[in-house]
């Protein structure tokens, strides 16, 4: 008796689970994917500074290149910026071979010392200045500068919500159109955000006599773009209310 009712009570557990399942699979729905947008202007910079040397010796490309890590390293704490905003990035000694045709092998003929500082700057003001000082103070290179805000989490909560106002009324006008009303959230999901035309410099090798005018930089504006989908509740005019 006690098996019997089992399985009466299995059978019915299956039978309202098929119901459930089909009464949701078969429940209108409204699907949309909308973007929100904010502008963002830029207010801190992040550039890298290289400094090289060559030498017949590892030990001396080595010594050569310290000095101007710390000649450049004085001339950015001049400019304002601070050990904490200039650390390392890379740094390698590595021997430089050449080919040898002649003798059909590769000749050693010395050794390259390179010093990476990724340099990140606070106050856009200061950015010129900084290049201009380490350029002035030996360094062989400034690569790529970058440009972000401090307030980008913030907008990219903005844009966020942006997105989801715009995904209810495109939601609202579809279903609408479609002779009904629109009912509940269902589900919504992000998408990660999109930086469009992130403001960016290319590298550069730089020197002093190449520079009699101070350095200006003046980035444009940026966007931060964020995609929501979702999935809304749609009630048709027959069971309108």
């Amino acid at each position: 008796m006690k098996q019997k009712l089992l399985f009466i009570t299995i059978c019915c557990f299956f039978v309202l689970f098929g119901f459930s399942v089909a009464g949701y699979a078969e429940e209108s729905q409204v699907v949309v994917s909308a973007s929100g947008k904010v502008s963002v202007k830029p207010d801190m910079a992040q550039f890298g500074i290289v400094v090289k040397s060559d030498a017949k010796t590892a030990d001396k490309a080595a010594a050569e290149t310290a000095e101007k890590y710390r000649r450049v390293q004085d001339a950015l704490r001049a400019a304002g910026i601070s050990l904490e905003d200039a650390p390392t990035s890379s740094y390698t000694v590595s021997p430089r071979w050449e080919w040898d045709q002649s003798q059909g092998r590769s000749l050693l003929m010395g050794y390259s010392a390179r010093h990476t500082i990724m340099v990140k700057v606070h106050s856009l003001g200061k950015t010129g200045k900084a290049i201009d000082a380490v350029v002035q103070a030996g360094a062989d290179e400034v690569q790529s500068i970058s440009f972000s805000s401090g307030n980008e989490e913030m907008l990219r909560e903005q844009a966020l919500a942006a997105a989801v106002v715009n995904a209810r009324r495109d939601a609202l006008i579809m279903a609408k159109a479609a002779g009904g009303r629109l009912g509940q959230l269902i589900e919504v999901s992000v998408s990660q955000p999109v930086y469009g035309d992130r403001p960016s410099m290319e590298p550069m090798a730089m020197k002093a006599a190449s520079m009699p005018a101070p350095t200006e930089i003046a980035p444009s504006e940026q966007e931060i773009v964020i995609t929501v989908h979702s999935r809304w509740r749609f009630f048709g005019t027959s069971v309108a209310k």
